[in-house]
């Protein structure tokens, strides 16, 4: 009777092995894995070379030749691995065959922030997107990539109360974090008062705003505010803002996730910017 109350339980045992997911592959000690095509040329373009470059074994060496060189030139250790060792490591990123190890990100200054719009360099006025509060990591790396798409200058977050820019957001943000300088600030409400001497307009989202996203006006320097999921914006950024607005909702939700809000907003401004 003992007997036949152990088999059972061994084979359970064989089965759950069997079936469970495979450990991801390890990434090198201290370093960041960047996934996909577009983030390791972003990261080679920000003149940053990873210390190791994996390629998935096949075409792929031969579809991504010059971005090989590339790393090579630069002192990249460059290695080929099946494509099974990637998809272990990326997870349910996208990968195309390509995954580097690079140095952890680091915030840009606040003083490069100053600098960069007292000697305004582009044509355009200034698009810049403002994250207050938003700490979780998914949706700080989908509003990278948003502001990326919509061709934002530069995104500012506070030093307290914010994501960290790590691996995760680097994941998610599919390039965006390696394109988008994002600007770490001291105290954000002294910064949108620094902004606003520079003739920037702050434009707030508030869900008890009066004034619908589609009113307000984007075309001439613009830093859009986005509050925490939930919380919205701080009382004193809150306060700092030139004027608020709202998404008109229509349905029975009374809010969006913050990366799907940043995204309607910022294409607002991308419609008035290229109509104007």
């Amino acid at each position: 009777m003992a007997q036949g109350r152990k088999g059972p339980k061994r084979d359970a045992g064989r089965r759950s092995r069997a079936g469970a997911p495979s450990a991801p592959a390890a990434t090198p000690g201290g370093l960041d894995a960047v996934f996909g095509v577009h983030a390791v040329r972003a990261l080679l373009a920000r003149g940053e070379t990873p210390r190791v470059l994996w390629v998935q074994e096949g075409d792929a060496q031969q579809r991504l030749v010059e971005l090989i060189e590339q790393a090579r030139r630069g002192g990249a250790r460059v290695e080929q691995h099946p494509r099974d060792e990637l998809d272990r490591l990326a997870r349910e990123a996208s990968h195309q065959g390509v995954v580097a190890f690079a140095a952890p990100l680091a915030f840009e200054s606040e003083a490069s922030l100053w600098f960069k719009l007292e000697a305004w360099p582009h044509a355009t006025p200034p698009l810049l997107l403002v994250l207050d509060g938003v700490t979780d990591v998914h949706n700080f790396g989908a509003c990278l990539r948003s502001a990326d798409a919509a061709g934002v200058h530069g995104v500012i977050v506070p030093k307290d109360k914010s994501a960290p820019l790590n691996a995760t957001v680097r994941k998610v943000a599919c390039g965006a974090a390696e394109s988008v300088p994002v600007y770490q600030v001291t105290n954000l409400a002294r910064a949108l008062a620094r902004l606003k001497e520079l003739g920037i307009w702050i434009t707030g989202t508030a869900g008890e705003a009066e004034a619908m996203l589609f009113e307000a006006e984007f075309t001439g320097p613009t830093a859009l505010v986005m509050g925490a999921e939930g919380k919205g914006m701080r009382r004193l950024t809150r306060e700092a803002c030139d004027g608020l607005v709202k998404l008109p909702m229509a349905g029975s939700v009374t809010s969006l996730n913050v990366s799907v809000a940043t995204g309607i907003c910022l294409f607002e401004a991308v419609r008035q910017r290229c109509g104007a």
